[in-house]
């Protein structure tokens, strides 16, 4: 009843304050910016732009965004892409970012997560590793948005589309799971090593995903231990009229959205007082980097009431994956029957989410992998969003997924096209993602700690940094 209630609110109440405040905040602008208005009023109207801005961004309602992606580039050379959608499902669709070029790179399934955010929240990602990537995305839909005719989406649902989408793609994709679906594609990958071992992908890198949560409790870990399945089950809600998905159980995206911010409250306030700010200034670049932000970090998508529920219980309540008690369609999971893929983990140290350690406890699941086809990354001074976008995903962790990808290529003879070597000498008039040119990239090798003969327990080992320049896109001089 509170999602009904809040809808009637966004579309009968909060709507007109939005246009108002639309028509007031454009005035203001106009008469804060026109030469026939004194200087002495022109504070007047800054104060006035930024109070309409700001109440007519507290009620709107942010559709889902665009990707947007039309062209990358390598080194100075444009290259054109195209998005197509390749594979439909009620639930989820495969969209593919075709670039115009000869190039043969490595084929990247890119695994969004669905916990909230809608899949463009990876657009960096995606023009990060456009260049030297052929990417595919998961671009998993709205639960407001499928009729309820469609049937339930639950985890094992999401397992069961991964693995028709690498049935599709084959086993010459590269994975990048980034997050939430870092657990199902680890349960995939278990299932084509039972079932299909034929299609088993080169290559896969699991970003700052909660594999073994109780490896680094943060917040997010606390509260799904704090609390039972019976009281996750107090915030389902049913999907209101008006929306293709009416009587569809889902957690609603806004209640996702509500305990996201009210993990750093603060920076959001100060973000948001600093709009105000630049909206009195009149300083127009830092206004429209924060709309970007937000108008993204505020576009969020209902999950169906089986999957959240599914996934509070399996992944963060019992834990069941790194227990190897997760059954899927009558098999029991068993991650150290995977072999023959690369795999490498991807962690930031300050995650607040994900803490560093939760993805790296796999290495330690996947007994099956040769330890020289595993690989560890803890990269320093980022957070949870620094591991999959930002200027250090952009010169440090991105290179090396694109290194390793090559790597596990050359081991099942693939033939790619050579990653180019240039020097960049005007970063600033660089079009190249990789425009700011790193360290020597290395690859830091996942080892097994022995302490007193004895494993380690704790499944983090110990890191051994491993030279690799030959693996990376930008060749430092």
């Amino acid at each position: 009843m509170q999602y009904a209630l809040k809808d009637i609110i966004d579309q009968g109440l909060a709507r007109p304050v939005n246009v108002w405040s639309h028509i007031a905040a454009a005035n203001a602008d106009a008469l804060q910016n026109s030469p026939f208005v004194p200087a002495a009023f022109q504070p007047f109207f800054g104060h006035a732009k930024g109070i309409s801005t700001l109440w007519e961004r507290a009620t709107r309602s942010y559709p889902k965004p665009e990707f947007g992606i039309k062209e990358t580039f390598l080194g100075e050379e444009r290259i054109a892409i195209s998005q197509e959608t390749m594979w439909r499902k009620p639930f989820c669709n495969l969209e593919h970012f075709a670039r115009d070029t000869n190039r043969i790179d490595p084929k990247v399934l890119m695994v969004a997560p669905m916990s909230g955010h809608y899949a463009t929240l990876l657009r960096g990602t995606v023009k990060t590793m456009a260049p030297f990537s052929d990417i595919y995305i998961t671009d998993w839909a709205n639960a407001r948005d499928v009729p309820k005719s469609e049937g339930k989406f639950d985890l094992d649902d999401y397992v069961r589309y991964l693995i028709d989408m690498i049935t599709v793609l084959g086993p010459d994709t590269h994975i990048m799971a980034v997050c939430q679906p870092t657990v199902p594609v680890l349960v995939a990958l278990c299932v084509i090593a039972e079932r299909y071992p034929e299609l088993m992908p080169a290559s896969v890198t699991l970003m700052g995903g909660p594999i073994h949560p109780s490896m680094n409790h943060t917040q997010v870990t606390k509260l799904a231990k704090d609390y039972s399945i019976e009281d996750f089950r107090k915030v389902i809600d049913i999907v209101p009229p008006m929306h293709a998905g009416f009587m569809r159980e889902v957690y609603p995206g806004y209640l996702q959205l509500t305990g996201f911010m009210s993990m750093n409250l603060d920076r959001h306030t100060n973000a948001h007082w600093k709009l105000f700010q630049h909206l009195v200034e009149g300083d127009g670049e830092s206004e429209a980097k924060h709309r970007e932000f937000y108008d993204e970090y505020l576009a969020v998508m209902d999950l169906t009431a089986e999957f959240y529920l599914q996934t509070m219980d399996e992944v963060f309540i019992n834990e069941s994956l790194p227990k190897e008690e997760k059954e899927y369609e009558g098999i029991l999971i068993k991650p150290r029957l995977i072999r023959n893929t690369y795999m490498m983990t991807v962690e930031g140290e300050n995650d607040d989410i994900a803490g560093a350690g939760q993805t790296q406890k796999v290495h330690e699941m996947c007994s099956g992998i040769s330890p020289d086809m595993k690989f560890g990354l803890l990269q320093p001074k980022v957070g949870h969003y620094g591991v999959f976008n930002g200027s250090r995903f952009q010169t440090e962790i991105a290179p090396r997924i694109n290194g390793l990808a090559h790597l596990a290529g050359r081991h099942r003879g693939y033939q790619y096209s050579e990653l180019p070597t240039f020097h960049v000498t005007d970063p600033e008039q660089s079009a190249s993602p990789y425009k700011k040119m790193p360290k020597p990239w290395a690859l830091a090798r996942h080892d097994y700690a022995q302490r007193g003969g004895e494993p380690d327990t704790t499944g983090r080992g110990t890191s051994m940094v491993i030279p690799v320049t030959d693996m990376s896109p930008v060749q430092p001089h």
